[in-house]
């Protein structure tokens, strides 16, 4: 079956920088978008970024242009966010997902076009 364990999550002082990573099995990892989503509590999950099965496309959240970074390595089914900059609105847990459809992009971070999600893995930034 489908199995995402993240990892990585830390506490962190702002401006600080983590890197999280992602470990699939159970299905064919090369033959679907990934994406990674984070949940601050009481607010609803939100996605970060997300990228396409080969790597070429990369979508992010304006919240985090230009201080995180998504990644897959597909020979060992591993997916990554390298996150700079962390500011304390950054705090949530992160989770990883696989896209609901093979060879499907879909084009933008909403968590709707996504399934299969990991147990997660807790980022807090203090000020």
């Amino acid at each position: 079956q489908v199995q995402l364990v993240e990892s990585g999550g830390d506490s962190v002082q702002a401006g600080g920088s983590l890197g999280l990573s992602c470990a699939a099995s159970g299905y064919t990892y090369s033959s679907y978008s990934m994406g990674w989503f984070r949940q601050a509590p009481g607010k609803e999950r939100e996605g970060v970024a997300v990228i396409s099965l080969g790597g070429g496309r990369t979508d992010y959240a304006d919240s985090v242009k230009g201080r995180f970074t998504i990644s897959r390595d597909n020979a060992k089914n591993t997916l990554f966010l390298q996150m700079n900059s962390l500011k304390p609105e950054d705090t949530a847990m992160y989770y990883c997902a696989k896209a609901r459809q093979a060879y499907y992009y879909p084009h933008d971070v909403s968590p709707l076009g996504f399934a299969y999600w990991g147990q997660g893995t807790q980022v807090t930034v203090s000020s």
